[in-house]
């Protein structure tokens, strides 16, 4: 991955965090040490109204390391690649607040619960 290409300016980030992997369609950006990633992928919109006229969207995730194994937590989705950068730069900030006070996924998890995801898709608010 190009240092040049980052999408999100490296002024921007929150000390620790870089890009680790940085394409057409996904977007992802890692605090190493915290074993914690924030993920936006391109998706198909195939659970919005029809009428929308949205082919695609971004599914927002958190990762992070459970003893040897690794799971996913969904933030959200929006309709926008600027929604869904906007939207990662949110989420690390708020996880660079909370791991320096915390040992747990829990508590990142928990951070990220109310994050404001601007350009939510419509009809996925909400659903389970």
């Amino acid at each position: 991955m190009s240092v040049q290409r980052t999408p999100i300016p490296w002024e921007k980030l929150p000390p620790g965090w870089g890009p680790a992997d940085v394409g057409d369609g996904r977007f992802v950006y890692r605090r190493p040490g915290a074993d914690l990633e924030v993920v936006a992928d391109r998706t198909e919109a195939d659970r919005t109204h029809p009428g929308l006229g949205l082919g695609q969207c971004w599914e927002l995730q958190v990762r992070y390391a459970v003893g040897e194994q690794s799971a996913c937590t969904s933030i959200g989705q929006v309709a926008t690649r600027g929604a869904a950068l906007e939207g990662l730069l949110e989420c690390m900030h708020r996880i660079h607040e909370c791991v320096e006070n915390s040992e747990g996924p829990h508590e990142v998890c928990a951070a990220l619960e109310d994050v404001s995801l601007g350009g939510v898709v419509p009809g996925l608010e909400g659903e389970e």
